[in-house]
C-alpha cells in the first residue's frame, strides 16, 4: 500500500469514526461521546495540517474546524459539570446539565456538523484526482517538512522563559496531535513525546482551573470554589515548569533559524 493510499485509508476511518461518536451523541449513550468526536476532529486537522494549503484539503480542514469552535463550549461545561460534581456540589453540576443537554441538541442540528460529514464524503475522489495530476507526489516529504517546522517552533517557545503559557499550550498540543497523526516520520523520541504528553496535562490542568477561576468572577454559585482552584491552578503550573525542564532536554536540535512561533492569531482555529 502506498502512502497515499495509507493516508486516504486513514481520512476514511476517521470518519467511520465520527459517525460512531456522532450516534453515540444522539442517543446519549455515554458521557465521553462529544470528546470523542472531539478527537476524531482534531486527527482529522492534524492529518490535514501539512497541506491545508491545496483547495481540496482547506476545505475539509476548514469545516472541522467549525466544527471544533463549535463544540468547545460543550466539551468545557462537560468537564465544568465533572468538577463540580467530583467536589460534592451537585446543585451547580445539575443547573449546567440542562445547558449541556440543550447544547447536544444544537450541535447535532447544525449545519456545521452536517458541512463535515458532506466535505468528508467528497474527499477520497478529490485526493485521488489529486494524486493521478501529480497534486500528491511529495506528499511524504511535505509531511516531513512540517513536522520539523512545527518541532523547531516548540523547541523556540521551550528556550524563552517569558512565553505566554496559554500559547505555549496550544503549542505543544498542536505539536503533540502532528506527531501522533505521523509518528514514523516525526523526528521526536519515544521518550521526547511521552513527555510533550505530559507537559500538554500539566497545561492542560492549569488552563482549566484558570478558566474556572474567571467564571468564578461572573458565576456567582461558583465563588465557593475559587480559592481551591486558584491553588490547583498553581500547582499545575508548577508542575508544567518542571515537565517544561525534562522536554528541554529531548528535543532534537533546530533544524532551521531559531524563531519564536506566533500562535495567538490561531488560537480559534477550532479545537486546539
Amino acid at each position: 500500500m502506498s502512502f497515499v493510499d495509507k493516508f486516504v485509508a486513514e481520512i476514511l476511518a476517521l470518519q467511520v469514526a465520527l459517525y460512531h461518536s456522532h450516534a453515540r451523541l444522539e442517543a446519549r449513550t455515554d458521557s465521553e461521546a462529544l470528546h470523542d468526536l472531539r478527537i476524531v476532529v482534531r486527527r482529522i486537522r492534524s492529518l490535514l495540517r501539512p497541506m491545508r494549503s491545496l483547495r481540496p484539503v482547506e476545505a475539509l480542514n476548514n469545516a472541522a474546524a467549525d466544527l471544533g469552535r463549535l463544540t468547545t463550549p460543550a466539551r468545557d461545561l462537560e468537564v465544568m459539570i465533572e468538577e463540580l460534581a467530583g467536589r460534592g456540589f451537585a446543585g451547580q453540576a445539575q443547573i449546567r446539565k440542562k445547558r449541556l443537554d440543550s447544547s447536544y441538541s444544537m450541535i447535532l442540528k447544525s449545519p456545521t456538523l452536517k458541512n463535515l460529514f458532506i466535505q468528508l464524503d467528497k474527499r477520497p475522489s478529490d485526493f485521488r484526482t489529486l494524486e493521478v495530476n501529480g497534486g500528491l507526489s511529495n506528499l511524504q516529504p511535505k509531511i516531513e517538512k512540517a513536522l520539523k517546522k512545527q518541532i523547531d517552533r516548540l523547541h523556540a517557545a521551550v528556550d524563552d522563559a517569558g512565553f505566554d503559557r496559554h500559547e505555549l499550550r496550544i503549542l505543544v498540543k498542536r505539536t503533540r496531535y502532528l506527531t501522533e497523526a505521523f509518528p514514523k516520520l516525526s523526528p521526536l523520541s519515544q521518550k521526547a513525546a511521552s513527555s510533550l504528553k505530559a507537559l500538554q496535562s500539566a497545561l492542560g490542568s492549569w488552563h482549566d482551573h484558570y478558566q474556572w477561576c474567571q467564571k468564578a468572577l461572573i458565576e456567582s454559585d461558583l465563588r465557593p470554589l475559587e480559592k481551591a482552584w486558584q491553588s490547583c491552578a498553581a500547582t499545575a503550573l508548577n508542575k508544567a515548569e518542571a515537565q517544561l525542564v525534562d522536554l528541554a532536554k529531548l528535543l532534537p536540535k533546530i533544524s532551521g533559524k531559531k524563531k519564536l512561533p506566533k500562535v495567538a492569531a490561531e488560537n480559534t482555529a477550532g479545537i486546539e
